[in-house]
């Protein structure tokens, strides 16, 4: 791993486009008191490179995105550009947010033509450009084509186009990539590298915002950390892995698990224990997976010996690549099936679980439940509540406090589901109301 930490209390570069200066901002709530969601923070986005801002929900990352684009003021502090104070919107700067934000009435060609018309460029100029950043974007072809008739990667490639068109020289990314399938969004991240390696035209650098560990290791120069809400830079790790990056080396890994470290081991509390007890695993976000899903997986192996290769599972099954991952990940958490390398092997446990009735097997499940961090404190709780109930929002506010940088709507609904399975606990959707089984 080719890394090192800068200091927390700033995140400069060598020659920066654009930069924060001990910003700090506070957004008024509905009774009139300040709500401050930044404090102090200081970064600069330097020539050639790409920055990533990364941190939990809520800790402020897409505000100061905004600041630097100059569409929000600070409340305290500066920003920066080429050196002098920037006073409303930022020249060099066009963004690319994570909803599409296209109108649906205009073709790909007419999207990307409506900025450029909107910066009082000839008509030539218009249509030179607007062509140059559709081809830029693989969308030759697709010019006239609407919306409604793209795919959600083409939808956000035309995104894209049309922030190239206006030739930034600082390209802003505000999780461009969670709204699509996890093989589009691999692909728009190698070409995105791709078009801003290309020195003979902007963008010279980009800022990104994503919650996405691998995404920011496999794209960014630094990666600038942030604090929970107000949101401070804990730290910058400067990534120095060789392009292009491959997500399965082991550098790679180390660097993915060492941001991950820093992130959960800062947002969890430290919890003490006995010296003799063995240190406690901390909650992990349950993969998006159905119970269908991973028996059906189990049933297959079984089928074949107990072990295949993934790749094989996922052709096999006819199941897109990113969610096989998912199932698979989630069997491996309940302890089902071992994944060395590219292999998908069956335990003991899943062979006992196939063997098992309808009813052991979900004896065998709630008892795989309980050896998972997330379960295992809900559980706790419950045992100690009176009627052993709880709300939805408890739950619901365990997942942010331990899996902040998550989506807890679907971790919960994952964590029903597979509650529900084992019979570990019941849930009320009229009530939202939790109990024991």
């Amino acid at each position: 791993m080719n890394e090192t930490s800068a200091s927390p209390a700033t995140a400069e570069a060598t020659g920066g486009l654009c930069e924060a200066q001990k910003v700090s901002h506070d957004f008024t709530r509905p009774n009139g008191k300040p709500l401050r969601v930044l404090e102090d923070v200081s970064l600069s986005v330097g020539s050639e490179e790409i920055v990533a801002l990364l941190g939990p929900s809520g800790c402020g990352k897409s505000t100061v995105l905004r600041i630097l684009a100059g569409l929000v003021r600070p409340t305290d502090g500066r920003v920066l550009y080429h050196g002098q104070p920037l006073n409303g919107l930022n020249p060099g700067v066009a963004i690319v947010f994570q909803s599409f934000a296209l109108f649906p009435w205009m073709t790909v060609s007419e999207n990307v033509q409506a900025v450029l018309t909107a910066a009082g460029l000839s008509r030539a100029e218009v249509h030179e450009r607007a062509e140059r950043a559709i081809q830029r974007v693989g969308l030759a072809g697709f010019e006239e084509a609407y919306p409604r008739e793209l795919s959600g990667g083409m939808k956000q490639r035309v995104g894209i186009a049309r922030a190239l068109a206006v030739d930034p020289e600082i390209l802003f990314m505000d999780e461009p990539f969670s709204n699509v399938d996890a093989l589009t969004a691999e692909s728009l991240r190698a070409e995105v590298v791709d078009i801003w390696s290309s020195k003979e035209r902007n963008p010279s650098a980009i800022l990104m915002v994503s919650h996405d560990i691998k995404e920011v290791v496999y794209m960014a120069d630094r990666i600038v950390i942030l604090s929970a809400r107000p949101g401070r830079v804990r730290t910058v790790v400067a990534n120095g892995l060789p392009r292009p990056r491959d997500y399965r080396s082991p550098e790679f890994l180390r660097l993915v698990e060492h941001l991950h470290e820093l992130i959960t081991g800062h947002e969890l509390p430290d919890v003490p224990t006995a010296p003799t007890r063995p240190e406690p695993r901390l909650p992990e976000p349950l993969p998006e997976a159905t119970t269908s899903e991973i028996v059906g997986l189990l049933e297959y192996l079984d089928a074949r010996g107990g072990r295949a290769d993934i790749f094989h599972i996922a052709s096999d099954t006819h199941c897109e690549f990113g969610r096989m991952l998912a199932i698979v990940e989630a069997a491996e958490m309940l302890g089902f099936v071992d994944t060395p390398k590219r292999q998908v092997v069956l335990e003991p446990e899943a062979k006992r679980f196939l063997k098992a009735t309808a009813e052991e097997r979900k004896v065998i499940w709630r008892e795989r439940l309980l050896t998972l961090p997330l379960f295992r404190i809900v559980h706790d709780v419950l045992h100690r509540q009176p009627g052993n109930i709880v709300g939805r929002d408890f739950v619901l506010e365990t997942l942010v406090m331990h899996l902040p940088q998550e989506n807890y709507e679907k971790v919960f609904t994952t964590f029903i589901r597979w509650a529900r399975f084992g019979n570990l606990f019941a849930y009320d959707e009229t009530t939202e109301m939790l109990s024991l089984q």
